[in-house]
């Protein structure tokens, strides 16, 4: 017999562990076109999102869409799934339409048993008349504060006038908008509220004394300076009532800016159904869907000074615009949208969803006014969600004719929609964002995401250095604390926007929200604020500030009168 003598080759790896392969001449040439095929993959996972300029995206596992994405050059295929494979406490695909706390939390804006009851008609201190100021919502933020005012001085509350001269120079009238009747019967309980002042005092409203209150006044100040001139008087008039009491009050007085704001303030049966036929439409078109606000407006971007690298053609059309506030320093430098003050583009918002994860068959609808730029800043958005839809989009002409001519009828159809939506989006903090976010809150905390502006502008602006993967990576992680969950937390936060003594936690006993700061003080659930905003707020916040603050400097300036006051009145539209 013979006998064939096979040669082993013993070949030892180093490393976390020893392995011992034994090679015959037979099987050398299979391991070493192995080892080359490993050595090409494992090379094709490192340089392959550095070629590649395409993003495909599988979504639900069956179906895929290819998006070519000229300014991120580094985007590799990627699934729907990669969140899993995130490090840390991300957003996963399954999450992000709402929060798995929220179940826990309701609105809680019902008075104590030691809130007393108004005082008799009879035992009234006088009239109150207000004139409301601005937009829809600011206008609503003043109609809610004027109640409590009214309930501070023991008065009766004439239904507020609102504001007739505005930018939008629209004329409607409070029961045009609001279901008088409901307002003045369900806030009875609490402050007498009439339509008109009553003939048989023979009180004239154009013979009304009129005054103004400064902004954010404490109640001790409505005390002190109002209710003196209320009692000599008999009727007075409060002037460009918006933001004129402060936002920390007593949790009686919070409770009833619940009542007035969620409850008491219920739209006109024909703006109510409009806003409902637009959510039915859109339930039927695809079930969930998301609400936009996204404020690229031309006027919004000539306040904030704002560059989108449109040339010298931007710079000329947004200057112009500018030049209507006579406060506001020159253009800002070609660098200024990514410090933080001014809105994202439609395009950048896009990719801020498709980050977090959310798929490109989401059904969209957007409130907002004119888009700069137009179709042209609006397409790389639709591209990224097909899915797109506006008042005009799911209503006819005819349908929409009664609201057309009226800034704040559609504006609050736009309300609605936004506040029965599953998520809603922010570009830009306004009133308009404010008061939903409130009541978005108050009314089961349904989701609520606010671009953190000031640390998504850089991301942007480096993206096309870095794989998907790494861009949404970052982005998850910088939208920490700002997706609308209801342990974030901004100390110092408006009331309308955070209305924390109206919101009760059902595991812990009817707890309010205040009273749970302290208790989960030292807990691990709640949210830590990004280390860049310790302080609660962001500079985004720093341009209606200093409207506010230039408003000031009229009054201060005039006296109190009338002078600058047109020119305020004009910007206000820029905190909808």
């Amino acid at each position: 017999m013979a006998h064939h003598h096979h040669h082993y080759h013993t070949i030892a790896f180093y490393g976390p562990i020893r392995i011992w392969l034994m090679l015959t001449p037979s099987t050398m040439p299979l391991f070493f076109c192995g080892s080359i095929l490993f050595m090409l993959a494992a090379f094709s996972l490192i340089v392959g999102p550095l070629l590649d300029i395409e993003l495909s995206i599988r979504h639900h596992g069956h179906h895929e869409i290819s998006l070519v994405m000229p300014q991120i050059a580094s985007m590799s295929n990627i699934s729907q799934n990669y969140a899993t494979s995130v490090v840390g406490p991300e957003i996963l695909p399954n999450t992000i339409w709402a929060s798995s706390l929220a179940s826990q939390y309701y609105g809680c804006g019902s008075p104590s048993d030691s809130f007393a009851s108004r005082v008799p008609t009879l035992q009234s201190n006088g009239y109150i008349f207000v004139e409301t100021s601005g937009g829809l919502n600011q206008q609503r933020i003043g109609i809610v504060d004027a109640v409590i005012v009214a309930r501070l001085l023991n008065a009766t509350l004439i239904v507020p006038f609102l504001d007739h001269e505005s930018f939008w120079g629209d004329k409607s009238n409070f029961s045009d908008i609001f279901d008088v009747e409901w307002f003045t019967a369900s806030l009875a309980p609490d402050v007498n509220i009439l339509k008109e002042i009553p003939a048989r005092s023979k009180i004239k409203r154009e013979m009304l004394y009129s005054t103004r209150a400064p902004r954010r006044s404490e109640p001790e100040y409505y005390i002190r300076y109002i209710l003196p001139l209320l009692k000599r008087k008999k009727a007075i008039r409060l002037t460009k009532f918006d933001y004129r009491l402060s936002s920390g009050l007593d949790e009686g007085l919070q409770k009833l800016r619940c009542r007035v704001n969620y409850h008491a303030l219920r739209f006109t049966e024909p703006i109510t159904n409009m806003g409902k036929t637009i959510i039915r439409r859109l339930r039927q078109k695809g079930g969930r869907y998301i609400a936009l606000h996204l404020r690229f407006e031309p006027d919004v971007l000539a306040f904030t000074g704002c560059y989108y690298g449109g040339g010298e053609k931007e710079i000329r059309e947004l200057g112009l615009l500018r030049k209507r506030w006579e406060t506001l320093a020159d253009f800002r430098s070609k660098t200024g949208h990514r410090s933080g003050k001014c809105p994202l583009t439609p395009e950048e918002v896009g990719w801020m969803l498709r980050a977090l994860g959310f798929a490109n068959d989401t059904h969209i609808y957007v409130a907002s006014a004119e888009v700069y730029g137009g179709e042209s800043n609006l397409a790389p958005l639709k591209a990224l969600f097909p899915h797109f839809h506006t008042k005009d989009t799911l209503t006819t002409s005819m349908e929409l004719e009664p609201f057309a001519h009226y800034t704040n009828r559609m504006a609050a159809i736009d309300y609605i929609v936004s506040e029965e939506s599953d998520v809603f989006i922010t570009n830009y903090n306004g009133n308009m964002v404010k008061v939903l976010a409130g009541s978005r809150r108050y009314h089961g905390h349904k989701r609520t995401i606010q671009p953190n502006v000031k640390k998504l502008g850089s991301l942007f602006l480096s993206r096309k250095n870095m794989t998907w993967q790494a861009f949404s990576t970052k982005l998850r992680r910088i939208q920490r604390g700002y997706i609308g969950d209801p342990n974030e937390r901004r100390p110092g936060g408006d009331f309308f926007e955070y209305p924390d003594s109206c919101l009760c936690r059902s595991k812990l006993g009817n707890m309010t929200h205040v009273d749970m700061l302290h208790h989960e003080r030292n807990s691990d659930d709640a949210m830590e604020l990004d280390a860049f905003d310790e302080h609660g707020t962001e500079e985004v916040d720093q341009d209606i500030l200093h409207l506010q603050y230039a408003d000031l400097i009229n009054e201060a300036n005039a006296g109190g009168g009338d002078v600058g006051d047109k020119e305020m009145e004009e910007i206000s539209f820029l905190s909808e």
